[in-house]
Protein backbone atom coordinates (compact mmCIF):
# COMPACT_ATOMS: atom_id res chain seq x y z
CA UNK A 1 0.00 0.00 0.00
CA UNK A 2 1.26 3.55 -0.29
CA UNK A 3 2.42 5.79 2.54
CA UNK A 4 -0.86 7.57 2.44
CA UNK A 5 -3.23 4.80 2.67
CA UNK A 6 -1.49 3.42 5.25
CA UNK A 7 -1.49 6.42 7.41
CA UNK A 8 -5.35 6.48 6.40
CA UNK A 9 -5.45 2.76 7.35
CA UNK A 10 -3.25 2.84 10.62
CA UNK A 11 -5.68 6.21 12.15
CA UNK A 12 -8.41 3.95 11.82
CA UNK A 13 -6.89 1.47 13.46
CA UNK A 14 -5.95 3.38 16.08
CA UNK A 15 -9.29 5.19 16.94
CA UNK A 16 -11.41 2.08 16.68
CA UNK A 17 -9.48 -1.30 17.79
CA UNK A 18 -7.10 -2.88 20.30
CA UNK A 19 -5.55 -6.10 19.91
CA UNK A 20 -8.00 -8.57 22.07
CA UNK A 21 -10.19 -7.67 19.30
CA UNK A 22 -7.94 -8.01 16.41
CA UNK A 23 -6.93 -11.26 17.82
CA UNK A 24 -10.11 -12.85 18.49
CA UNK A 25 -11.30 -12.14 14.90
CA UNK A 26 -7.68 -14.02 13.84
CA UNK A 27 -8.70 -16.72 15.82
CA UNK A 28 -11.80 -16.73 13.98
CA UNK A 29 -10.63 -17.25 10.74
CA UNK A 30 -7.99 -20.02 11.53
CA UNK A 31 -4.64 -17.65 12.61
CA UNK A 32 -4.16 -18.86 15.85
CA UNK A 33 -0.76 -17.80 16.59
CA UNK A 34 -0.33 -13.98 15.70
CA UNK A 35 0.24 -13.14 19.22
CA UNK A 36 4.14 -12.62 19.79
CA UNK A 37 5.74 -13.98 23.57
CA UNK A 38 4.05 -12.26 26.42
CA UNK A 39 7.12 -10.91 28.29
CA UNK A 40 6.74 -8.57 25.13
CA UNK A 41 5.51 -5.12 27.13
CA UNK A 42 5.53 -1.46 26.10
CA UNK A 43 7.65 0.52 28.18
CA UNK A 44 5.02 2.97 29.24
CA UNK A 45 1.37 1.14 29.56
CA UNK A 46 -0.05 3.93 27.18
CA UNK A 47 2.15 3.03 24.24
CA UNK A 48 1.15 2.02 20.65
CA UNK A 49 2.58 0.53 18.25
CA UNK A 50 1.30 0.00 14.60
CA UNK A 51 2.81 0.09 11.12
CA UNK A 52 4.27 -2.84 9.04
CA UNK A 53 7.16 -5.11 10.30
CA UNK A 54 11.07 -4.75 9.30
CA UNK A 55 12.13 -8.06 10.65
CA UNK A 56 15.45 -7.96 11.96
CA UNK A 57 17.26 -11.52 13.20
CA UNK A 58 19.68 -11.64 16.07
CA UNK A 59 22.48 -14.00 16.29
CA UNK A 60 24.75 -14.50 19.64
CA UNK A 61 28.34 -14.06 19.19
CA UNK A 62 30.31 -17.20 20.67
CA UNK A 63 34.06 -18.42 20.07
CA UNK A 64 32.82 -19.48 16.49
CA UNK A 65 31.70 -16.64 15.33
CA UNK A 66 33.60 -13.60 17.16
CA UNK A 67 35.44 -12.18 14.36
CA UNK A 68 31.88 -11.14 13.00
CA UNK A 69 32.19 -8.28 16.10
CA UNK A 70 36.01 -7.48 15.37
CA UNK A 71 35.14 -7.15 11.36
CA UNK A 72 32.09 -5.26 11.83
CA UNK A 73 30.41 -4.39 15.74
CA UNK A 74 26.87 -5.17 15.43
CA UNK A 75 26.88 -6.65 12.20
CA UNK A 76 24.00 -5.15 9.87
CA UNK A 77 22.36 -3.26 13.04
CA UNK A 78 22.98 -0.19 11.60
CA UNK A 79 22.27 -0.42 8.14
CA UNK A 80 18.70 -2.16 9.07
CA UNK A 81 18.62 1.06 11.23
CA UNK A 82 18.61 3.00 8.57
CA UNK A 83 16.92 0.77 6.46
CA UNK A 84 13.61 1.99 8.02
CA UNK A 85 11.09 3.84 5.75
CA UNK A 86 7.55 5.73 7.29
CA UNK A 87 5.41 3.61 9.49
CA UNK A 88 7.38 0.89 9.37
CA UNK A 89 8.30 -0.97 13.16
CA UNK A 90 11.56 -2.68 13.85
CA UNK A 91 11.17 -5.98 15.33
CA UNK A 92 14.48 -8.02 16.31
CA UNK A 93 14.20 -11.75 17.27
CA UNK A 94 16.93 -14.59 17.29
CA UNK A 95 19.23 -13.60 20.12
CA UNK A 96 19.01 -15.04 23.88
CA UNK A 97 17.37 -12.01 26.38
CA UNK A 98 20.83 -11.38 27.60
CA UNK A 99 21.50 -8.19 26.25
CA UNK A 100 19.70 -5.21 24.95
CA UNK A 101 18.52 -4.61 21.69
CA UNK A 102 17.61 -1.18 21.14
CA UNK A 103 18.08 2.02 22.44
CA UNK A 104 17.74 5.77 23.02
CA UNK A 105 19.88 6.68 19.85
CA UNK A 106 18.65 3.84 17.85
CA UNK A 107 15.03 5.67 18.55
CA UNK A 108 16.32 9.03 17.47
CA UNK A 109 16.99 7.89 14.31
CA UNK A 110 14.15 5.61 14.15
CA UNK A 111 12.02 8.88 14.57
CA UNK A 112 13.85 10.59 12.09
CA UNK A 113 12.79 8.16 9.29
CA UNK A 114 9.73 8.09 10.51
CA UNK A 115 9.44 4.95 11.97
CA UNK A 116 6.66 4.20 14.49
CA UNK A 117 7.64 1.63 16.89
CA UNK A 118 10.52 -1.09 17.52
CA UNK A 119 9.38 -4.53 18.87
CA UNK A 120 12.15 -6.01 20.59
CA UNK A 121 12.04 -10.45 21.56
CA UNK A 122 15.02 -9.58 24.29
CA UNK A 123 14.94 -5.90 26.34
CA UNK A 124 15.87 -2.50 25.92
CA UNK A 125 17.88 0.19 28.00
CA UNK A 126 18.27 3.85 27.60
CA UNK A 127 14.26 3.70 28.83
CA UNK A 128 14.28 7.51 30.39
CA UNK A 129 15.61 8.76 26.89
CA UNK A 130 13.44 6.60 25.11
CA UNK A 131 10.63 7.84 27.11
CA UNK A 132 11.40 11.50 27.16
CA UNK A 133 11.24 11.02 23.12
CA UNK A 134 8.00 8.98 23.29
CA UNK A 135 8.85 6.60 20.93
CA UNK A 136 6.61 3.23 20.81
CA UNK A 137 9.05 0.44 22.44
CA UNK A 138 7.94 -2.59 22.88
CA UNK A 139 10.59 -5.68 25.29
CA UNK A 140 10.92 -7.81 28.00
CA UNK A 141 11.68 -4.73 29.99
CA UNK A 142 14.80 -2.50 31.14
CA UNK A 143 18.31 -3.86 31.22
CA UNK A 144 21.28 -2.17 30.54
CA UNK A 145 23.40 -4.72 29.18
CA UNK A 146 25.28 -3.95 25.47
CA UNK A 147 24.76 -6.13 22.54
CA UNK A 148 27.91 -4.98 21.29
CA UNK A 149 29.96 -8.12 22.24
CA UNK A 150 27.32 -10.17 22.82
CA UNK A 151 24.96 -10.37 20.03
CA UNK A 152 24.98 -9.29 16.23
CA UNK A 153 22.54 -8.39 13.07
CA UNK A 154 23.14 -11.24 10.59
CA UNK A 155 20.12 -9.85 8.29
CA UNK A 156 17.43 -7.95 8.29
CA UNK A 157 14.25 -7.37 6.18
CA UNK A 158 13.59 -11.13 5.38
CA UNK A 159 10.72 -13.30 7.36
CA UNK A 160 11.61 -14.45 10.48
CA UNK A 161 9.96 -16.36 13.47
CA UNK A 162 9.05 -14.69 16.74
CA UNK A 163 7.84 -17.55 19.64
CA UNK A 164 4.95 -19.32 17.67
CA UNK A 165 4.43 -16.55 14.97
CA UNK A 166 6.02 -16.23 11.58
CA UNK A 167 6.43 -13.07 10.58
CA UNK A 168 6.78 -11.11 6.77
CA UNK A 169 8.44 -8.24 5.75
CA UNK A 170 5.31 -5.60 5.21
CA UNK A 171 3.21 -7.72 7.72
CA UNK A 172 1.31 -5.41 9.64
CA UNK A 173 2.59 -5.03 13.81
CA UNK A 174 0.04 -3.86 16.63
CA UNK A 175 0.99 -3.47 19.89
CA UNK A 176 -1.23 -2.23 22.98
CA UNK A 177 -0.71 -2.87 26.41
CA UNK A 178 -2.34 -6.31 26.31
CA UNK A 179 0.53 -7.18 24.00
CA UNK A 180 2.16 -7.15 20.40
CA UNK A 181 -0.13 -9.44 17.42
CA UNK A 182 1.03 -9.44 13.90
CA UNK A 183 -1.35 -9.09 11.28
CA UNK A 184 -0.42 -10.48 7.69
CA UNK A 185 -0.38 -9.04 5.14
CA UNK A 186 -2.16 -11.31 3.02
CA UNK A 187 -5.15 -11.48 5.16
CA UNK A 188 -5.11 -7.57 6.71
CA UNK A 189 -8.12 -6.86 4.84
CA UNK A 190 -10.36 -9.64 6.25
CA UNK A 191 -9.07 -8.99 9.64
CA UNK A 192 -9.59 -5.28 10.01
CA UNK A 193 -12.67 -5.45 8.74
CA UNK A 194 -14.06 -8.58 11.04
CA UNK A 195 -12.01 -6.32 13.61
CA UNK A 196 -14.16 -3.29 12.98
CA UNK A 197 -17.40 -4.88 13.14
CA UNK A 198 -16.82 -7.04 16.44
CA UNK A 199 -15.75 -3.81 18.32
CA UNK A 200 -18.83 -2.18 17.41
CA UNK A 201 -20.96 -5.37 18.07
CA UNK A 202 -18.88 -5.86 21.36
CA UNK A 203 -20.39 -1.37 22.17
CA UNK A 204 -24.15 -2.78 21.79
CA UNK A 205 -23.17 -5.74 24.13
CA UNK A 206 -21.70 -3.39 26.75
CA UNK A 207 -25.07 -0.87 26.63
CA UNK A 208 -27.13 -4.06 27.15
CA UNK A 209 -25.62 -5.63 29.89
CA UNK A 210 -25.14 -1.84 31.73
CA UNK A 211 -28.94 -2.40 31.37
CA UNK A 212 -29.26 -5.05 32.72
CA UNK A 213 -29.50 -7.86 30.28
CA UNK A 214 -27.97 -10.92 31.48
CA UNK A 215 -24.69 -12.59 29.91
CA UNK A 216 -26.51 -15.79 28.38
CA UNK A 217 -28.94 -13.36 26.58
CA UNK A 218 -25.70 -11.09 25.50
CA UNK A 219 -24.34 -13.96 24.17
CA UNK A 220 -27.68 -15.52 22.78
CA UNK A 221 -28.70 -12.42 21.04
CA UNK A 222 -24.81 -11.03 19.70
CA UNK A 223 -22.77 -13.93 19.72
CA UNK A 224 -20.43 -11.70 21.79
CA UNK A 225 -18.83 -11.65 25.11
Amino acid sequence: MSNSTDKDLFDSIRKNLFTAVVGDVMDQIGLLNQFLPPAIKPLRDDMVVLGRCLPILVEDLYVHNRHLHDEKPFGLMLEALDDLKPNEVYLSSGGSPKYALWGELMSKRAMHLGASGAVLNGFSRDTPGILELDFPTFSYGRYAQDQGPRGTVVDFRLPITVGDVKVIPGDIIFGDIDGVCVIPQAAEEEVIRLAMEKANGEKLVYKAISEGMSAVEAFRIYGIM
